[in-house]
This record gives C-alpha cells, structure tokens and sequence, in this order.
C-alpha cells in the first residue's frame, strides 16, 4: 500500500472504526489486485458510456448506491427482483418507477463476468459506480474500499421504512440518518447529492402546492419566499396540481448536470426542489445547519471534502463478510 492510500487510512480512521469487527471482511483499497486488477476501470469505462449517453445516468446511479445502503446496508439488495416469496425492493413506494440505472449495473456486471468471473461482488460494483457518476460531473474523486458481499435477500419492508420521503420533515431526516449511523453533518453533505439529477412530480408537488400566493409572511422568511415565488410558478407550469406524476424537474436549475456546490446556495434562497431539501432551512431552529450550509454554498472545496468522508462512511454501512454474503452471478439473483 502506498503512501498517499496509508495517508487516505488515517484521514479516514473514524469511519472505518465501524467495520474493523468484520475481521477478514474488513474492506481495503486494492481487494482486487490479484484477482480483478482491472476492475475500477472496466467500471469507469461503461459509467462513462452511460453518462454520455444520459447525463441523468449519473445522479441516478448515485441514488442507487444510497438506497441500497439504507436498507440492511452496502449489500446490492436494492438489485434483487422478486421471485418465489421475496418482494422486491425495486417494489416498496421510494423506488418504484423511480430508481434507474439497473441494466447499467447488469451491463458492468457481465462484462466483469467474462473478464474475472465469480469475483467482483454486486454492492461493489455498485459503490464504484457511485463513485465514478461524481467525478464524471465534475464532482471530487476518492479511493474506494472494496471487498463487500452481496446479501442474500431483500427488504421490501426496509426499502419502504428506511429510506427517507422528499417530503421528510428535518426530525424525520435526521432520525432515518442516526438509524445508520450518520449524523447530521453527514445528512447535509450528502443531500449536495441534489447538486445533479430530476426528481418527479410526484416528489414535489406538495412543495409547490402548499403555500399560497400572499400567505408568505414577512421578515426574513417571508423575503425567502418572495424570492422563491419565481421559481414555483416554473414548477407550477411543470406539475400541474393533478395528473403527470412522472414528469420531471431539475434538483438545481442553475447547473443541473454539474456536481458543485449550488444546491447549498438554492436552499438559502428557498429554491430547493424538494420539501426534504427546503427543511434544512425552514425548520432549523438553532441555526447549526444553516451555518453549514453557508460555510458549503462559500467554500465548494469543504462541500467536497465533507462529501468525500460522508459517502465512504454510507459505503461502509453494515458490510457483508463471506460468511454472511456471496458474490451474486447476475446481480438481480442469488446464486443456486
């Protein structure tokens, strides 16, 4: 191991604290030197092909890595379709018609197949991928750790408990993040998520809808709201306020397909596209949060370095060991 990759360990020490239990599962950088070597780039390669051919590709291959982890952990159980008595992830309410990005993950899986097969695990790949869809919108580049094995089942259940609504109140949010592990200093660097990528109608209708021209109120919030008018007669014209669920907005309208940090400055300008965005604001009694989202919306070389540490920390969520998991064949199916 390198010096540079001995220095990434010590910067990360808190967050691989978590999983020095898992013994020989403990996850390192170069898991796949001798077996895969060339693993990271056949990953980057087909990510690559998937965000040109679809810029969107990117944030949705990120979501996926975030819906997996927050439901039993890193363990490619969102990639599992229902069969004989187990229900899908892909059903439960936050990912139905919702969650992209899976033949992507089944491309990359075949092509590893061929080149090393029976190695590269599911949720690997997964958090490779995430990984790669940042970097190739501009976003911050890391050393990812690798070694996890893919679950054995799936939680509809969990996918529907877990997995925090757009339209959580900050309470909520953060009670879902705690849940995993995450604090709130991770729960508002990764909703910079947001930075790229749509979200449906269906996720923010009720934002747009719920305050009425003229009932903004004064002071500072009120100000916000003024400025935020603009803005929901555009998401208005796009989402009526029945009908054409699936249509489509940008989470950041200023650099929709850009990893930056202009999703902490829409915030403060009540420009977030969806309630659970908004929160981080309007119901931040002490201030704490804002002062973040300040400190993040000046400095975008903090926003990523606090991105950097708080997605390794979800990448390192409830890892599997090679007693608790396998190495899944074809993602979407345990082997037999």
């Amino acid at each position: 191991m390198g010096i540079l990759k001995i220095l990434v360990v010590v910067i990360f020490g808190g967050v691989l604290h978590g999983i020095e239990s898992l013994g020989e599962g403990l996850l390192v950088f170069d898991y796949y030197k001798e077996t895969c070597p060339f693993v990271e780039d056949i990953v980057r390669r087909q990510v690559e092909i998937a965000v040109h051919k679809d810029p969107r590709m990117a944030a949705s291959l990120l979501r996926l890595h975030f819906h997996d982890c927050f439901v039993m952990g890193c363990d490619a159980s969102v990639l599992l379709d229902s069969i004989d008595e187990m229900v899908s992830e892909k059903q439960a309410a936050p990912n139905l018609n919702s969650l992209r990005g899976f033949s992507i993950i089944d491309e990359i899986k075949y092509i590893l197949e061929e080149a090393c097969p029976y190695t590269v695990s599911c949720s690997d790949i997964l958090t490779i991928a995430a990984r790669d869809a940042v970097v190739l919108r501009g976003g911050p580049e890391w050393a990812v750790l690798l070694g996890r094995k893919d679950s054995l089942k799936a939680s509809f259940d969990g996918a529907n408990k877990y997995i925090p609504s757009p339209n959580s109140s900050l309470e909520t949010l953060i009670a879902n993040f705690q849940q995993q592990g995450l604090n709130v200093q991770d729960l508002i660097a990764l909703s910079g998520s947001h930075t790229i990528g749509k979200a449906r109608c269906l996720s923010f209708r009720q934002r747009v809808y719920e305050m009425n021209e003229g009932e903004e109120g004064g002071g500072e919030e009120g100000d916000r709201y003024k400025r935020y008018n603009t803005y929901k007669r555009i998401l208005r014209s796009i989402c009526p306020k029945t009908g054409q669920d699936q249509r489509v907005a940008p989470l950041d309208f200023r650099t929709p397909a850009r990893f930056d940090n202009h999703y902490f400055l829409n915030i403060l300008e009540g420009k977030g596209l969806l309630g659970s965005d908004d929160v981080l604001i309007t119901q931040d009694y002490e201030g704490e949060i804002r002062r973040q989202v300040w400190s993040y919306a000046s400095d975008q070389t903090l926003f990523f370095d606090s991105f950097v540490k708080s997605i390794v920390k979800m990448g390192n969520i409830n890892v599997l060991t090679s007693h608790e998991g396998e190495v899944r064949r074809n993602c979407r199916f345990i082997n037999h």
